[in-house]
């Protein structure tokens, strides 16, 4: 039987209960484009593939493929592994028609933040996303202007997506266990953006700086980019903390910077 390696933030799901859960949540459907990453020894796999009947798996621990195929061997060329790291995927290259793809994803706390930075990035070629993640990162993500756990990670998912979180998955649900709770979170791109930054990399660069210190205001922490005046100019409290900030804020300074530069 496969351990569960800590290097590769390994937590196996068994709950059928969770696992069924999970896939109402999803819907898979025969015609979808589904990719899972980090399938480890196959529970979420065996239900999305008996509801869809094709998938492509993202693994990165050589031990599980085998397992995994010899597992799914009744599917065939429908179901595909890619021996690969997840963060280093070009997920655009499995696009094989019109459709966008349904990622799905369990994915190890030790590099969660990253990947949903870099699946963001692709964000284009994807229909939906829904992941197992740390409970407080689903609560980073889906945090509003105001509350203490916005910040970075909810702008930047909330400026590309629709962010749902769904339920709370105790650790019981895993083997073994993790010491904290887990919970599923949706993420829908949008087709139309409700707020445009004209350079996305300046947009980044101005929720990193606005956040280098979460306790201080706008005035200390966007020194480097613009003053107060230019603030104010743009109809924004140079007083305020960067947490009272919403979305279309960050993208005003972000375009005025932009067109500031040409």
């Amino acid at each position: 039987m496969h351990k569960a390696r800590k290097r590769f933030g390994q937590n196996f799901l068994h709950d059928h209960g969770i696992i069924r859960r999970i896939i109402r949540a999803i819907s898979p459907h025969e015609s979808d484009q589904l990719v899972e990453i980090g399938p480890g020894l196959g529970a979420l796999t065996e239900e999305l593939l008996a509801e869809a009947g094709a998938l492509d798996a993202i693994e990165l621990d050589r031990d599980l493929p085998p397992i995994l195929r010899t597992k799914f061997f009744n599917y065939g060329d429908k179901f595909r592994i890619h021996e690969t790291d997840a963060m280093k995927f070009d997920y655009a290259q499995l696009r094989t028609s019109d459709k966008r793809l349904r990622i799905v994803g369990n994915l190890p706390y030790n590099i969660s933040t990253q990947l949903i930075f870099h699946l963001l990035s692709h964000a284009e070629h994807v229909e939906d996303m829904h992941f197992m993640l740390q409970k407080e990162v689903v609560d980073r993500m889906a945090a509003g202007p105001g509350e203490n756990n916005y910040g970075r990670l909810g702008i930047m998912a909330q400026y590309y997506c629709k962010v749902e979180s769904l339920f709370v998955v105790p650790p019981g649900a895993f083997n073994p266990a993790p010491k904290v709770d887990s919970a599923i979170i949706r993420l829908t791109p949008y087709r139309e953006l409700p707020y445009v930054a004209k350079e996305v990399s300046q947009f980044e660069t101005v929720v990193r700086t606005a956040f280098t210190m979460r306790r201080k205001t706008l005035r200390n922490n966007m020194k480097p980019l613009l003053s107060t005046d230019e603030l104010e100019g743009l109809g924004i409290d140079p007083s305020l903390r960067p947490e009272k900030l919403a979305i279309s804020d960050f993208v005003t300074i972000s375009n005025y910077l932009t067109d500031k530069k040409a």
